[in-house]
């Protein structure tokens, strides 16, 4: 964006004096604070209206919240039908993320005021994101679609006035906490009892942030140097993360791909990868003029990590296509397919670029240009589809998992109801009142004793699912007690260890009553089982990370069960019996980090 452009754009709104401006988006902050006041008061008990209808008051929350937010952010800089026109869409599409959050939820799932207990608004953030700049670019060059370094220059523009505007606001908020405390130490204590008001906290943190990104948007030429100094020292941190990425890439031939699937979120992880380096990637390349070209060490780095995020993202979409194959699909699996795609697209583009430059060495990594316009399109389709009735996580999550069912891919017994029961809204609990229905009466009659449950939390009874949990023995050739390996419910501790890598397990006496116990260990933790009178095993207790310890000392517990590599010790402090009274045994505060097991 040109700086032609941006003063057209002000000029357009007649908002181009900053002090009509800042007239016009302190109004609107202090009328956004106001708003969000009111609808925190209907949300107290008792709730009142529009507190009382969740579908109403979802889609108000959101629009309050980030409608205004677009509005300052464009005014003075988009012309005012454009503006007009793109706050009514973004009011419309946060209308309808909001409705079908609470739509498709069950009564109960729905729960209490602010009714958000999903990731989605984070995801409208991004859309909103997203949608915003694509608006703003073409607006300011007058074409359905802008240069690529209109997009560029707009968008990391308002990243860098949103962080300081952000961090304006928090600095004005320990401002306000100091003087309280500077009140109060001398026996006032106005400003303390104004600040706990909330009709006075919301509007006065809106007003703060409104007055931050007025600021942060006349002073253009500061913006843009604190953001040539970040995007610098970020392109920087490319070199790294492609000498990391690399390394990971190349050793994978050498140790093969089990570990990082044994980690249980190795997928996740690689996933992330891909996103940094699509990020540092663009931080090089930033406009793509040639005045901003970075040293050629770094230009290296960008075709390497370029390709490699090739290579990456067929490791993500092999994990997930092993889980999804093992497991079926869930909800974040829905929306860890659909970050894959878009890293998929920008993994294409950037390879393509890189080798384009080969063969045009004056064209720079020129084809990523269309490929993040094209990213931020699909990102935002995506968006749109998967918090809608389009494409929900929950809805297409059961679908699969009834269908592995109904063809038999996983048995009847089990099959996790209490998913459809409790964690995949209205599409699962009428899939599940189906299932009740079935022809087959194993199905059925599991499916009954769901519908019937309250909780979630709830112990299960001989009518829900087992599993026989999966060990690895250690050490190998050893056995576990025969009685052990009995088939355990959901809320068991041994619901998790469903494939052999999930948990080590030995068998040991740690008491030296010759009665052995069995030790039991995920990665954060091992829990001992010991067998009762009754001949039935119990969890006795278990031994957890200390997360004080320096990051090189926590390491994998399973490992230490697997080798052995684990002794008793004497605690610190001895328990004590108190005569007449029951007392449970001493435990040590978590602050002091007291380790109550010592693993070698």
């Amino acid at each position: 964006m040109t700086d032609t452009a941006d003063s057209a754009g002000r000029n357009s709104l007649g908002l181009g004096h900053p002090r009509a401006l800042i007239w016009t988006r302190a109004a609107i902050g202090l009328l956004q604070g106001g708003a969000l006041w009111w609808l925190q008061q209907t949300s107290e008990s008792p709730v009142s209206w529009p507190a009382t209808v969740p579908a109403l008051f979802v889609p108000l929350l959101l629009g309050l919240v980030f409608v205004p937010v677009i509005l300052i952010a464009g005014l003075g800089r988009m012309r005012l039908p454009t503006l007009a026109l793109w706050a009514i869409a973004a009011s419309a599409i946060l209308a309808l993320l909001g409705w079908h959050e609470v739509a498709s939820r069950t009564a109960e799932q729905v729960g209490n005021p602010p009714f958000l207990n999903s990731p989605m608004p984070l995801f409208a953030i991004a859309a909103l994101f997203i949608g915003h700049h694509l608006v703003l670019a073409g607006d300011l060059n007058r074409r359905w679609i802008a240069p690529f370094a209109a997009y560029f220059d707009t968008a990391w523009k308002s990243g860098v006035q949103l962080a300081l505007s952000i961090g304006f606001t928090g600095a004005f908020w320990i401002l306000l906490f100091l003087g309280s405390a500077l009140f109060r130490v001398i026996g006032l204590t106005f400003l303390e009892d104004l600040l706990r008001e909330v009709w006075f906290s919301v509007p006065i943190t809106t007003l703060a942030f409104a007055v931050a990104i007025h600021l942060t948007d006349v002073s253009d030429g500061i913006i843009r140097g604190v953001r040539t100094v970040a995007l610098m020292l970020l392109s920087w941190l490319l070199l790294l993360m492609t000498l990391l990425a690399t390394g990971f890439v190349v050793a994978l031939p050498f140790t093969g791909l089990k570990g990082l699937w044994d980690t249980g979120h190795g997928t996740s992880l690689v996933l992330v990868a891909v996103a940094a380096l699509i990020v540092l990637i663009n931080t090089a390349y930033q406009d793509g003029r040639s005045e901003n070209r970075p040293p050629l060490v770094l230009q290296i780095a960008a075709r390497i990590a370029g390709v490699l995020l090739v290579p990456l993202c067929i490791i993500v979409f092999w994990g997930l296509a092993l889980r999804i194959g093992q497991h079926g699909l869930t909800p974040d699996r829905v929306i860890a397919v659909a970050c894959a795609l878009v890293g998929a697209v920008h993994a294409a583009g950037y390879a393509w670029a890189a080798a384009h430059t080969l063969r045009r060495k004056g064209e720079w990594m020129r084809p990523l240009e269309p490929t993040n316009i094209a990213g931020a399109v699909l990102a935002l389709l995506l968006i749109l589809a998967l918090f809608s009735p389009v494409a929900a996580p929950a809805r297409l999550s059961v679908a699969d998992q009834v269908g592995r069912l109904e063809r038999g891919a996983v048995k009847p017994d089990q099959f996790d109801y209490r998913f459809l029961r409790f964690h995949s809204g209205k599409a699962g609990e009428a899939a599940l009142a189906r299932l009740s229905r079935s022809s087959d009466p194993v199905i059925a009659r599991l499916a009954r004793a769901e519908i019937a449950r309250e909780h979630a939390w709830e112990r299960g009874t001989t009518d829900q699912p087992k599993i026989t949990p999966r060990y690895e023995v250690a050490p190998a050739g050893a056995t576990l007690p025969a009685d052990f390996i009995q088939p355990v419910v959901r809320g068991d501790e041994r619901w998790t260890c469903r494939e052999p890598g999930d948990c080590v397990a030995r068998s040991v006496d740690l008491d030296r009553d010759n009665t052995p116990e069995v030790l039991v260990a995920s990665r954060d933790s091992v829990v001992l089982w010991i067998r009762t009178a009754q001949g039935d095993w119990t969890e006795a207790g278990r031994w957890g990370r200390n997360m004080c310890a320096p990051p090189t000392e926590r390491g994998d517990l399973r490992v230490a069960v697997r080798n052995g590599a684990f002794t008793t010790s004497t605690p610190r402090w001895p328990d004590l019996k108190f005569e007449g009274t029951q007392v449970n045994g001493f435990q040590p505060h978590s602050a002091d980090c007291i380790p109550v097991v010592s693993v070698r």
